[in-house]
């Protein structure tokens, strides 16, 4: 792990109650790198995803900007910088797309930086902005989640958790989103831990993969090296 690490994970092991999940991960995000977690279903990736969000138990070192946060209550995580927008989007369905970004600022003070922040993802997401009074539970399944990834950003995070951003999407909607995160990645220097099933997008966008076997890492290295190896590609990644 290097000392510019925004994210460092050392022997991650995670569990369900009598189930074992995660079985000692060790992996990293750069400081305003990209990262994916690759791998079937029922690898371990979403478990992942919760365990750094401190959702379920774990055992090992998780340590965000230096300092650990094993053990720390979510909502603690949340105030530190990290933002989740978990698989299925989570959106607010019975509120408006305006009161959706309102919440995603909730633990902010700064009236101001919030609403030079909310001009900010509705230029990245312009459909939001024609449907800012429109109830959330009325968007399209591509409209919901622009709404989860810019009400994340409302956080103003330093890292962002995304789980699955291509479920159920038709692929031009795709494209589009993980665009506009490369894009958030860039202007904003928000470090970005993306799984994704789609290997070829989530190869595309990021620095480093690590890939997730049974709750374990069995491979990882620099994005476009996995993308180029034909054997990891047919034998992991089935494209």
């Amino acid at each position: 792990m290097a000392e510019t690490d925004l994210l460092e994970v050392a022997g991650l092991h995670a569990d369900y109650g009598v189930a074992n999940v995660l079985h000692g991960l060790d992996f990293a995000v750069a400081q305003r790198g990209v990262t994916t977690l690759l791998g079937a279903n029922g690898a371990g990736k979403t478990t992942t995803l919760r365990a750094i969000s401190g959702m379920i138990r774990t055992a090992g070192s998780i340590r965000f900007n230096g300092a650990s946060i094993a053990g720390t209550a979510t909502e603690d995580i949340v105030r530190l910088g990290v933002a989740h927008v978990p698989d299925g989007r989570g959106t607010f369905l019975e509120l408006t797309v305006e009161e959706n970004l309102r919440l995603g600022a909730y633990v902010r003070k700064d009236k101001a930086g919030v609403a030079e922040d909310t001009e900010r993802v509705l230029g990245y997401f312009p459909r939001l902005r024609q449907r800012i009074r429109q109830q959330a539970g009325t968007l399209s399944g591509g409209e919901q989640q622009m709404l989860a990834i810019s009400r994340a950003l409302l956080l103003r995070p330093k890292l962002l958790l995304l789980d699955e951003p291509s479920f159920g999407l038709a692929p031009l909607i795709v494209r589009d989103i993980f665009d506009i995160m490369r894009r958030i990645n860039a202007e904003q220097g928000v470090g970005i831990l993306v799984v994704e099933q789609n290997a070829n997008l989530a190869l595309d966008i990021a620095d480093h993969a690590y890939l997730l076997e049974t709750g374990r890492i069995v491979m990882s290295g620099p994005a476009a090296d996995i993308r180029k190896d034909e054997a990891i590609r047919k034998s992991y990644l089935g494209y």
